[in-house]
């Protein structure tokens, strides 16, 4: 009876969301240690097995799901061979190497964007202290030589903003090359656009391997190499 009553609470959040599939799919889903790799088309499989649950939406269920597999820690288990796994934690298809490729890039780019944000987050409080030595240093002067004329402001503005401007020129990223020329893409045909088709996704610059999940009129919604689940327009897909 208890598991006929929990799914009636309603999550707050994506993180309550994915402890929920990890209570509900423990074979599939976990909240610690290794990932498992999901399989192709199992937003479909959860729509199914939730249909009931009338407290989680697909959007819900969407966003969960891309949270959980652009994580480090599921990016990390997409390796070439390993096996995906259904709820039931059922093995099926292996990972191929295209697949396991495009997780380990999208793997190391993460860590690589996490970096710069702690690096500038570093900098900008360097930069302060940087910005307080100098003022602190002239008031001090400023007291030892106050005469009868009265108390002198120190002129510590300048430095304050020189230390402040260079520690941001420092920060800022280098110029990124030019990306090489794209190869020139072909849409995908309307007729083409079906659940099981392989399609590139164009989500920024470059095209990202995907296979249809569900198509509803011009959204088409797809499931990308490394699992997560992208809902996009039609005209964003081209031919693989």
């Amino acid at each position: 009876m208890t598991s006929q009553v929990e799914p009636q609470v309603k999550p707050h959040n994506v993180k309550e969301i994915v402890a929920l599939l990890s209570e509900q799919f423990p074979l599939c889903f976990t909240l610690t240690g290794e990932a498992k790799p999901l399989k192709i088309g199992i937003f479909q499989d959860l729509v199914e097995r939730l249909k009931d649950n009338q407290q989680l939406s697909k959007t819900q269920l969407r966003q969960a799901l891309r949270v959980y597999t652009s994580s480090w820690r599921y990016l990390d288990a997409v390796k070439e061979g390993v096996a995906r796994v259904d709820l039931d934690g059922t093995a099926g298809e292996l990972i191929d190497q295209q697949q396991a490729e495009h997780a380990l890039k999208t793997l190391t780019e993460s860590k690589a964007k996490a970096a710069e944000v702690r690096k500038a987050k570093i900098a900008e409080q360097k930069a302060k202290q940087q910005a307080q030595k100098p003022k602190a240093a002239a008031v001090t002067g400023a007291e030892r030589k106050t005469d009868k004329t009265g108390y002198k402001k120190p002129a510590t503005k300048s430095a304050a903003a020189t230390a402040k401007s260079s520690t941001l020129k420092e920060s800022r990223p280098k110029a990124q090359p030019a990306p090489a020329a794209e190869k020139e893409l072909q849409a995908v045909a309307a007729d083409k656009l079906v659940v099981g088709a392989k399609v590139l996704v164009k989500l920024g610059q470059n095209p990202m391997p995907a296979t249809v999940v569900e198509v509803v009129k011009q959204d088409v919604v797809v499931q990308l190499a490394s699992g997560m689940v992208v809902k996009t327009h039609s005209g964003s897909l081209y031919q693989a």
